[in-house]
C-alpha cells in the first residue's frame, strides 16, 4: 500500500550504501507503521489481477505473479 495507485518496484534484500552521510541520527527517528495481518479473505479481496497469495499453515504472504520487474512492464505493455 503506497499513497499512489502504482506498484513499487523495491528490493528490500539490497543493503543500504553507507557513502556520503552529511546528517548524523536522521535515520534513528524513522518510525515505520506496523504490519497489517490479513485473514485468508481479506487478503484475497485485496489484491489485483496480477497478484498471488501463498498460504502455508503460520502465514499468509501477498506477490507479484512475475517477480522479476522488466517482464511485468513487459505483460502490462
Amino acid at each position: 500500500m503506497n499513497a499512489k495507485n502504482l506498484d513499487m518496484d523495491l528490493n528490500p534484500t539490497r543493503e543500504k550504501h553507507l557513502t556520503n552521510h552529511r546528517a548524523s541520527g536522521k535515520d534513528d527517528a524513522l518510525v515505520l507503521a506496523p504490519v497489517v495481518d490479513m485473514s485468508l479473505e481479506k487478503a484475497i479481496s485485496f489484491i489485483k489481477d496480477d497478484e498471488l497469495i501463498e498460504a502455508t499453515p503460520k502465514i499468509i504472504r501477498m506477490r507479484k505473479k512475475h517477480l522479476v520487474c522488466n517482464s511485468r512492464k513487459a505483460m502490462n505493455a
